[in-house]
């Protein structure tokens, strides 16, 4: 019986192929701090299974990671019929998905199927902008035209997928096109003040300099949003690099920081700003550019015509900062990020490059014009206590990775993949021999990590967990 359940689960694991690997490299530590990639699900590496994934699509356009779960949001994915009272007929639309998968193992978990007061939600790209608040709390922005006054943003069950209308945040007097937002803070205002910012832009360079923020206090009214630019809710910016841009040109992209101390954690006064004909730019709120890739060595400037995403944390009280290096149309690689650390006075010209992420690359499929590139990150501690960084790097049509990074993770060595068992990388039939041969030849020469179900001893148990692994159960 034994027997007859490893040739069965062989056999079926051979047919479904792999889908759970690792980019493959080994990264050099660099001034203590290692970094490992636990999993991908890309072109790359893992090519038909990312392939086959309702992720691999263009409405699939961003993703955030809390909490240990990784949510990538797909616009207008699910047909879904409803019954029409005014015309006693049936309507069919196309229902917004998040799709959610394990941040340690890549493997999914469930699908929110998102509705707005109890019927499906199908506006067109309604949920094109996800992430997550300091509290764990997931929001969605849909996209604006030029004529919207308001963008809505919406709070998301993460059991249900139910969607709760936070507020409309009213643009002013001047109308432009949005896509892309970044939110810190609270957004039920219960633990602690929000701000929320988007940048307006249109399809020709150089765009518009307008820059969009909300702001509200703890415990303020979430119906009641004021103007973040001294009470208005958009400012014009004058300053650019280089010099001459007059806007920020297509799907520009923003990230705040968090402050340094207790009244200025969730401020929102400094934050990076991207656009695809450029590099990252670092603004205060009144405007004044702070800092930006002027004087960055050649080598470790955007190449190509790159996509807009960055991220800027602390590691042990150090700050690294994660940026775009190269889109699909980068130059010999694509879809990859440079992780540095800032060196002297926090400045980007003094960053110090760890590692390009990954080392190879996501993909070089065209992505219909996207352009953004999603960079996720969640601090935690490893089982010694160290501080530890989780990182997720999202390309929309080219696919998605995680990280580890911190002074307690060392290049190679133990498989970090569930059900490898050879040490690979992935997880494919041969993982399925290799435990084969030890349970009725005793043969271990192909095991790095039988023991998948942490019973201390590696049984036809281990079969299982390995076959539901591929089964996606």
């Amino acid at each position: 019986m034994k027997k007859y359940l490893l040739l069965t689960a062989l056999a079926v694991m051979t047919a479904m192929g792999a889908w759970a690997v690792t980019d493959g490299q080994t990264y050099d530590k660099v001034n203590g701090i290692g970094v490992k990639n636990l999993w991908m699900l890309d072109r790359v590496h893992a090519n038909q299974a990312y392939q086959a994934s309702p992720i691999c699509h263009t409405n699939a356009r961003t993703a955030t990671m809390t909490g240990g779960v990784v949510y990538v949001s797909r616009s207008q994915e699910k047909q879904v019929i409803i019954p029409n009272p005014t015309t006693g007929r049936n309507d069919t639309i196309l229902q917004g998905v998040i799709h959610c998968f394990d941040a340690l193992t890549g493997m999914p978990t469930k699908d929110l199927d998102l509705t707005l007061n109890g019927a499906p939600y199908g506006v067109f790209l309604g949920n094109t902008s996800i992430g997550c608040d300091n509290f764990g709390h997931i929001w969605v922005a849909p996209m604006t035209a030029e004529t919207a006054p308001t963008i809505p943003i919406y709070m998301v069950d993460t059991e249900s997928g139910a969607m709760t209308l936070v507020t409309n945040m009213d643009k002013g007097d001047v109308l432009h096109r949005t896509d892309y937002l970044d939110l810190v803070g609270d957004i039920t205002l219960e633990q602690a003040q929000c701000n929320i910012m988007t940048i307006g832009h249109n399809s020709n360079n150089p765009g518009f300099p307008t820059v969009y923020r909300w702001h509200n206090e703890q415990g303020g009214d979430i119906d009641t949003w004021e103007g973040g630019f001294s009470g208005d809710p958009y400012m014009e910016f004058t300053e650019f690099y280089p010099a001459e841009k007059v806007g920020f040109s297509l799907a520009p992209v923003i990230k705040m920081l968090l402050g340094t101390d207790d009244e200025s954690m969730y401020s929102g006064e400094y934050f990076y700003i991207d656009c695809f004909d450029g590099a990252p730019l670092l603004y205060y709120v009144d405007g004044t550019l702070i800092d930006s890739f002027e004087n960055v060595p050649q080598e470790l400037q955007p190449t190509g015509v790159a996509a807009n995403g960055m991220n800027e944390f602390t590691l042990d009280d150090r700050h690294f900062f994660a940026y775009v290096k190269g889109d699909m149309n980068g130059n010999g690689n694509g879809c990859q990020i440079n992780l540095c650390e800032l060196g002297e006075g926090d400045m980007l010209e003094t960053m110090e490059k760890y590692w390009q992420l990954p080392a190879d690359s996501v993909g070089k499929i065209n992505d219909s014009g996207l352009r953004v590139h999603c960079i996720a990150v969640e601090k935690g501690f490893d089982e010694q206590g160290n501080e530890e960084v989780t990182l997720l790097t999202f390309k929309a049509f080219n696919g998605m990775g995680v990280y580890k990074i911190g002074a307690g993770v060392e290049p190679g060595g133990s498989t970090t993949v569930p059900g490898d068992v050879n040490g690979d990388g992935k997880v494919t039939s041969v993982d399925i021999t290799a435990l084969y041969n030890w349970l009725l030849n005793n043969d271990d020469s192909a095991i790095v990590n039988g023991d998948q179900n942490g019973d201390g001893s590696i049984t036809s148990v281990d079969i299982t967990v390995i076959y539901n692994i591929l089964l996606g159960n």
